[in-house]
């Protein structure tokens, strides 16, 4: 199979990947918790409200979904964010003492977990986003307090572009499109019931 070939197959796969997981993706955008980190009058207390519901996103996902890619996803350690959450709530001063789990099922194979983490590394590339809108706040202008939105820095989209080569290769490699989308599907759906039971 020629390069171009190759590519114009992974680039479909990520186009469907992105189409099918739209509806979702939305619903979940939609509710009051994820715009009140976008409105003009956020407050200090909607962030750190939503820093705590993310706080449970990112440890089910280091817990559950990490150990899927130890031996697969070379800079999986650097994509670690759950301690840029403490450290950014512990500025705040509002730590973080129990976490919930949002991942309700087992999941038990790499495809349906590269799935959940399409969704998850998705998540800090609208991290930028959010944080111009949070750097308004004086005490949020500078590096503490932020460090989660802050995501990857001035590399976050080179990260990006090459955890989706990653997943589409994989898919390419082991023909599973359907599997990731449902557990990218999955990941929304159980991030938008964890938000909405707020």
């Amino acid at each position: 199979m020629s390069t171009d070939s190759t590519s114009t197959i992974a680039s479909t796969f990520l186009q469907d990947l992105k189409t099918q997981t739209a509806d979702s993706h939305k619903k979940l955008e939609e509710l009051p918790v994820s715009k009140s980190i976008m409105s003009p009058e956020m407050k200090i207390e909607d962030y750190t409200y939503y820093l705590s519901l993310m706080h449970d996103v990112h440890n089910d996902t280091e817990g559950l979904i990490f150990p899927f890619f130890s031996n697969r996803l070379e800079d999986l350690e650097q994509r670690r964010k759950k301690h840029l959450i403490e450290e950014d709530l512990i500025f705040l001063n509002a730590q973080k003492t129990n976490s919930e789990k949002v991942f309700q099922k087992e999941i038990t194979s790499v495809p349906f977990a590269l799935g959940v983490l399409y969704v998850v590394e998705g998540s800090t590339l609208g991290g930028r986003f959010i944080l111009k809108n949070v750097s308004k706040f004086p005490e949020l202008s500078g590096e503490q307090g932020v460090s989660y939105f802050n995501g990857y820095g001035d590399k976050t989209g080179s990260f990006w572009k090459s955890f989706l080569s990653f997943l589409a290769d994989y898919e390419q490699e082991h023909n599973c499109r359907e599997e990731i989308i449902e557990g990218a599907i999955f990941a929304f759906d159980s991030i938008y019931n964890h938000f909405a039971a707020k």
